[in-house]
């Protein structure tokens, strides 16, 4: 059984919630984040929520290139939250660096620093893709993510 299934098991007993950390985004991704949250998408429903806490978080959902000045800050907020973690890597920067990747203030994906369970492609990934990658992570029935996707991308 994979390391994520088995974290996901173990979050799934109660509601997971999540902690957004912005690394040095353009704010793209946390805009559809933040479009996850409203009631048209209704990330609720599968039991998640923002939490304004990393102590009080089952995942962290990261987006923007890893910036050397918050390698850090990144690594503490990892510490911070408690076991079982799930990591996400949202959008192009946080998983690869983005357009960024070579500069010399960018340490590169937040996979350099701590260890990622569930990248999220995209600049910026469409709400549909966040709710998508999070609910396959966490084992929730493709039935129930199937027809919403399907749903807002006009396929019948």
């Amino acid at each position: 059984m994979s390391l994520l299934k088995k974290l996901a098991e173990k979050a799934l007993k109660k509601s997971v919630w999540i902690f957004h950390v912005n690394t040095g985004a353009c704010n793209g991704c946390d805009i559809e984040l933040l479009d996850v949250l409203t009631p048209y998408y209704d990330i609720e429903r599968f039991g998640m929520k923002a939490v304004s806490s990393p102590r009080h978080a089952d995942a962290l959902v990261i987006s923007g290139p890893v910036t050397r000045p918050t390698v850090e800050f990144v690594k503490s907020v990892y510490e911070a939250t408690p076991e079982p973690k799930i990591v996400i890597a949202l959008g192009s920067c946080a998983t690869a660096g983005g357009i960024w990747f070579d500069s010399y203030n960018v340490v590169g994906g937040v996979d350099k620093i701590i260890p990622v369970h569930l990248y999220i492609p995209g600049c910026p990934p469409r709400p549909e893709a966040i709710l998508f990658g999070i609910a396959q992570a966490l084992g929730i029935s493709k039935k129930k993510i199937k027809p919403l996707v399907a749903e807002q991308i006009g396929i019948k």
